[in-house]
């Protein structure tokens, strides 16, 4: 009779972790439970599921999906700009129920970002964190429509942080910087979808998954950072982002034990490759000189560097210290628009 009372319950009785249960470690779960939910009531309404529609030359169109979050309550949604990568027209689904088209207002392979407007208004907007900020192994949540299933809610950590990985456009390509790499699991239709923390703050639209073969568990996020953030603004105000254009190819590097205690640190950028005929060319950087500082601005990695080749670098003229055999120096480059054909940077 009590296990049919217990069968035939209200399911309301005493919990593991609970007055009347035993166990610790289940008091832990419900913790643990306690946030991701929290996030997930927080944050599942600022997520949008997006449908699109893609030409196909002459013979229709093909239709595509993934996710996006809703970053100021009169319609703009930032999301992955490969899910909106030739799109025609679109579709964000909201979790009220509401249907709003979209439009596109501006897109930036290079980082992997996109920012789109839903004909609608009063949407709750999501928190914007900063990345920077993480730590392995902190609790992330991710928030997307994997496959469809909107609302999807998983969680897991930052299994690593620092990671990059290369986008392209035409035939440029970019290195974005400082990725989060996370275990919770993601699938496609989770790109341009949320990742956050546990205080439901925005610190990552989730861009890719590592496929079969390849590991499994294992997910990227573009960071939400200082940097992404002007990027957004920019795709907001202007439609596209102007980055500057040096001509070079390049990695970090430790620097000589000498030469680093009279920088005062221990990091540059080693050039591996001079376009012809670059700014960089005219300017006389040769391959495997060090790159130290730009316009006095310490350079430690290609991050540092791309950052610094934004649109306000186009046309101007900057000074780079460099060394080369033993010998530290400076020249003058004037940096000119990168245009799809070039190598970046």
């Amino acid at each position: 009779m009590a296990f049919l009372h217990t069968l035939l319950g209200d399911g309301q009785g005493p919990a593991p972790g609970e007055p009347g249960a035993d166990g610790e470690a289940d008091g832990a779960l419900d913790a643990y439970s306690r946030v991701v939910t929290a996030v997930a009531d927080g944050l599942s309404p600022s997520v949008a599921n997006l449908r699109v529609w893609r030409r196909l030359g002459g013979r229709g169109r093909i239709e595509g999906g993934g996710s996006a979050v809703a970053v100021t309550p009169d319609g703009f949604l930032l999301t992955s700009a490969h899910v909106v990568a030739e799109t025609d027209r679109g579709i964000a689904t909201l979790t009220d129920g509401r249907e709003l088209d979209i439009e596109i207002v501006g897109t930036d392979p290079l980082s992997d970002l996109a920012v789109v407007r839903a004909s609608g208004s009063n949407l709750q907007t999501a928190t914007l964190g900063d990345a920077s900020a993480l730590r392995v192994g902190q609790l992330v949540v991710a928030i997307g429509n994997p496959f469809g299933f909107a609302g999807s809610v998983t969680a897991g950590v930052v299994s690593a942080l620092g990671r990059s990985f290369p986008t392209r456009a035409g035939s440029v390509t970019r290195l974005v910087e400082n990725v989060i790499q996370t275990d919770a699991a993601l699938h496609p239709g989770n790109s341009g979808g949320a990742l956050a923390d546990a205080k439901a703050r925005l610190v990552g639209i989730n861009t890719a998954v590592v496929g079969p073969g390849m590991g499994q568990g294992l997910g990227l996020a573009v960071p939400i950072n200082p940097a992404t953030r002007r990027i957004v603004a920019t795709l907001m105000t202007e439609g596209r982002v102007r980055r500057a254009y040096l001509g070079i190819a390049g990695g970090p590097r430790p620097l000589p034990p000498r030469l680093a205690s009279v920088v005062g640190r221990h990091r540059g950028v080693e050039i591996v490759e001079v376009v012809p005929g670059s700014p960089a060319d005219r300017a006389g950087i040769r391959s495997e000189d060090l790159l130290l500082e730009v316009e006095g601005a310490p350079v430690f990695g290609m991050d540092d560097l791309q950052r610094l080749m934004d649109s306000d670098s186009i046309g101007r003229t900057l000074t780079f210290r460099l060394h080369r055999a033993g010998r530290t120096f400076e020249v003058s480059a004037t940096p000119t628009e990168l245009q799809v054909g070039r190598t970046p940077l």
